[in-house]
């Protein structure tokens, strides 16, 4: 015991509490999603078509803000940021509790999603500040893990409140972000520099330009557009088994969290053993295999909505995200420029935001004409997807694409390092 927890305080600080805050995003991201659906259709008269549009209005928020404030964290610094967005996702997210209608809910989400646009990217920059790049994907597997610690809570917490009111999911969600908000800003220290030297010309350059570098680094924006295809289908999971269990008469609210608590509870229990299985492993191969368990995922909800089923579908989902959930980041990570990191980290979280936005709007849609389409839509998109995401890796790791930054000129990340990065972390 005395070994563990030594162990715990020789690590960064601001490492640990950006795990945290993961696990408070997570708690509130797994109270919501399950009930929102439910909420929607339920208490607030929403038609089922509108709860795409809904899902649609809070990514979209993120995505104009993204643009304009994404790489604010390079410039003002991780802490305030990391503060402030906190508070003010937490703060929409009660604020849902007594809206109603679509024109009042969407405009909370909008504004919540301009608040959420910074907190994971600058969350998951504030963690490579302070931590070795070989350790990157050992870090971004324990932020899932955090993350997923949070979702089983979320769920099973929704799941109490739901036999009160669906509403009240909306306050316990924004409760846990300010108190995440609260601890950042009583022992968050700054990790801007991280150590590293920056660039003065990098500093002095502003514009839209330099806040989106996928517009100006090539092989980023091919790496994100792979994500954006593969992620819009995994979205379906989320957005439509609650209606598409709820419908047929399967499961009630609490069930549908209780099994949203559980693929949290898989997420936490095996996160680390796959990461440690997948160190040997290419990315072309981990993509591979995060595409075949979400195309049996889809066959198995095509075939039946039966309990087993749902287990057995949110079950492969989650060993999908295990797979594919660190490699991204770390990827993103090694191809950025340390004084562009969180710009980097921003462009990454537009591909999920976009994911969050398309995925719910195209899959809902897709429910309304028949309750099976969407996954049967999702089988071929998944396979084209999970390859194209492990070519895009393979090409960012090959010496004639990562010889040189293409965005600013300055030597880029070794084929071989990022080859260490992605597919073959070290322990410190």
């Amino acid at each position: 015991m005395i070994t563990i927890s030594s162990s715990w305080r020789a690590m960064p600080r601001p490492a640990l509490l950006g795990l945290f805050l993961f696990f408070c995003a997570g708690f509130a991201d797994g109270a919501l999603v399950p009930f929102f659906p439910l909420w929607a259709t339920g208490e607030a008269g929403i038609p089922t078509g509108a709860i795409g549009l809904l899902f649609g209005c809070y990514a979209g928020g993120e995505l104009v803000a993204a643009p304009l404030i994404g790489g604010i964290a390079d410039r003002i610094g991780r802490r305030p940021v990391l503060i402030s967005s906190s508070l003010g996702v937490g703060c929409g997210f009660i604020a849902l509790f007594f809206v109603h209608g679509v024109a009042a809910t969407a405009t909370v989400l909008l504004l919540t999603g301009v608040c959420e646009s910074v907190l994971h990217p600058t969350i998951m920059t504030a963690i490579a500040d302070v931590t070795a790049p070989s350790a990157h994907p050992r870090w971004f597997s324990m932020a899932r893990v955090s993350s997923s610690a949070g979702q089983i809570l979320g769920p099973a917490c929704g799941a109490l409140l739901a036999l009160i009111s669906l509403s009240t999911v909306f306050l316990a969600a924004g409760g846990v972000l300010i108190f995440g908000g609260i601890v950042m800003l009583a022992a968050f220290a700054e990790t801007i520099g991280g150590g590293h030297a920056v660039d003065s010309d990098q500093d002095e350059e502003e514009g839209l330009s330099a806040l989106l570098p996928a517009f100006r680094d090539g092989r980023l924006a091919k790496l994100l557009a792979w994500v954006v295809l593969f992620e819009i289908s995994g979205n379906w999971i989320e957005a439509i088994i609650p209606l598409y269990a709820r419908d047929a008469g399967m499961l009630s609210p609490s069930g549908i969290g209780t099994l949203f608590a559980y693929a949290a509870a898989l997420t936490v229990g095996l996160q680390m053993l796959v990461s440690r299985f997948a160190e040997a492993r290419p990315a072309v191969w981990l993509a591979a295999g995060a595409g075949t368990s979400t195309i049996a995922a889809f066959a198995l909800l095509a075939a039946s909505p039966a309990p087993l089923s749902l287990i057995a579908a949110v079950s492969l989902c989650s060993v999908a995200q295990m797979l594919v959930g660190p490699l991204v980041p770390t990827a993103v990570n090694a191809l950025a420029p340390p004084a562009r990191r969180a710009s980097y980290m921003a462009a990454s979280s537009v591909a999920v935001d976009l994911k969050d936005s398309l995925g719910p709007s195209i899959g809902t849609a897709l429910y309304a004409l028949a309750p099976r389409l969407p996954w049967i839509a999702g089988i071929p998109l998944v396979a084209i997807a999970s390859l194209g995401l492990g070519a895009a890796i393979g090409r960012a790791s090959s010496p004639s694409t990562s010889a040189t930054d293409w965005s600013t000129g300055a030597d880029a990340i070794k084929p071989e390092e990022l080859r260490t990065l992605v597919a073959e972390p070290t322990s410190e």
